[in-house]
């Protein structure tokens, strides 16, 4: 801790706006340094001096304006005990903010886009007729297929995982899908699936 510092700290001791972590931290400090030391004492004995002149006064202040100052001073309090949180943890309020703004974004893609999405390694092997996307009889896919808004009719193999996603799927009986197959209708499942493909899409660049 330099010396600056320590002057903060001091101030906000007499004030009683010092964590009990902060105290012992600027005591220690105080211990070594003999030029802060005399400055808290200092401070010190002004605070006894303010206290004992104030206490033993007989000036008395009018009837409401104690209030009424109080009530013109503006209440701070509160956003420095959150910027105190923000401080000590950035990395959890960077991850609030992060699901909220994924929140706000994904409820309002939700009721703007309603268009056809595809994502498929070989678009060749697929067959798009209006919102249907149908992998025909005898072609293969290979890699993880995903349609949104729309149908998938899967005649063929799919080698990866079907994900449909506000929409419906048919499985002929001689097709055959090697991975997991997924529907996402409801609002919360559509958050986290976008929340998790976010992650890894960060993750494998």
């Amino acid at each position: 801790m330099d010396c600056k510092h320590a002057s903060t700290l001091m101030h906000d001791y007499f004030d009683g706006d010092i964590t009990h972590e902060q105290a012992v931290e600027l005591k220690g400090h105080l211990q070594s340094c003999s030029a802060c030391s005399i400055q808290f004492q200092q401070l010190e004995q002004t605070e006894m001096t303010l206290f004992a002149t104030l206490r033993h006064t007989r000036i008395s202040a009018p009837d409401g304006l104690v209030s009424r100052i109080m009530n013109e001073i503006p209440k701070q309090r509160k956003q420095q005990v959150w910027l105190k949180v923000i401080k000590k943890h950035p990395a959890l309020t960077a991850a609030a903010i992060f699901l909220l703004v994924m929140l706000f974004s994904t409820l309002s893609l939700m009721k703007a886009d309603n268009q056809l999405i595809v994502k498929v390694g070989d678009l060749d092997q697929v067959v798009i007729n209006g919102n249907i996307v149908t992998v025909p009889e005898g072609s293969t896919v290979t890699g993880n297929l995903t349609v949104e808004n729309g149908k998938a009719e899967i005649l063929g193999n799919v080698e990866g995982n079907l994900t449909v996603i506000d929409g419906s799927y048919y499985q002929a009986s001689t097709a055959h899908i090697s991975g997991k197959v997924k529907r996402i209708d409801q609002a919360l499942d559509w958050i986290w699936y976008r929340i998790s493909n976010t992650f890894t899409d960060v993750a494998y660049r």
